[in-house]
């Protein structure tokens, strides 16, 4: 009787909840500029994505990477919890039988393309940190998957809503995936040493903290060149990089000791996270009355 809330609470910790907008936001904006709507597929997508999936992504991340956060400072809080190994079956169980009931939804109502893009979200999640897998630890391979649990949302969301894909759709989808990769690298930079010492590979510690800041950098301007290609008002969403580069640009010749200390613009882009979300969401009101 004591076991159970120790594994939800820790479940929850984990599934990183300050970080459950990013990937519900993508369906959710998707599917509903496409139908306009507010229907039954919309809310349970949106709650898919927002709870059930982080759940699933964050959860076998954390039991899998136990022995490495045994040695990372960050761990144990909004960035992550640190599993006892008591409680990995359990959220191991918690994270399957969680998305097991919206996975089956989603599969009655949607189509084979959305059954295509639905299975390649799910194995992306599953992927980044299963044994045997472990695309995390494959440099380069790992900002590509980590992107996709942010992008993918949305194309499950246009596949749902039966959307047909402009130019504009598609440039936008690509400038996201992009921007996706740069905060995973970013990212990544902080924890260049406790991975070494773990026998980690990742985007940074191959090809070192100094040049993932400035990749993570150049991927966040390309992104946010390609929106000056969309239909208005996507243009201005361009603006939405510029935040990002100046977060990272004052480690452009970080150091892979001196890598720890990027946690702090990590923490930040945390928190820009929320007022580009913001920004997106009234240019998208924008794109709804036009």
């Amino acid at each position: 009787m004591t076991r159970t809330p120790g594994i939800l609470s820790q479940t929850l910790l984990a599934s990183r909840p300050v970080s459950w907008i990013n990937t519900a936001f993508p369906f959710a904006a998707a599917y509903l500029l496409t139908t306009r709507e507010i229907d039954v597929i919309f809310v349970v997508g949106t709650l898919y994505f927002l709870i059930p999936y982080n759940v699933a992504m964050y959860g076998i991340n954390d039991v899998f990477d136990y022995a490495s956060d045994l040695a990372n400072p960050r761990k144990g809080g909004i960035e992550g919890a640190l599993l006892p190994p008591r409680l990995h079956r359990g959220v191991l169980w918690t994270a399957a039988v969680s998305n097991a009931p919206f996975l089956v939804f989603l599969v009655i109502v949607g189509t084979p393309m959305s059954w295509l893009w639905l299975a390649v979200s799910v194995f992306a999640v599953i992927a980044y940190s299963a044994p045997g897998l472990r695309f995390k630890e494959r440099p380069f391979l790992d900002s590509i998957t980590s992107s996709t649990h942010f992008v993918s949302p949305a194309i499950v969301g246009f596949s749902l809503a039966h959307a047909d894909v402009t130019a504009g759709i598609a440039i936008t989808l690509c400038a996201f995936f992009l921007w996706g990769m740069a905060a995973h690298a970013f990212g990544a930079v902080q924890d260049v040493v406790p991975d070494r010492a773990a026998g980690i590979g990742s985007v940074a510690t191959v090809i070192g903290a100094r040049a993932t800041v400035r990749f993570a950098i150049l991927l966040w301007l390309l992104a946010g060149l390609l929106m000056i290609f969309t239909p208005w008002p996507g243009p201005l969403a361009a603006i939405l990089a510029a935040p990002y580069i100046v977060n990272a640009l004052p480690w452009w010749n970080v150091t892979d000791e001196t890598s720890p200390a990027t946690n702090r613009s990590w923490r930040r882009f945390i928190a820009l996270n929320f007022l580009a979300g913001f920004l997106a969401t009234l240019l998208l009101i924008g794109v709804w009355l036009r």
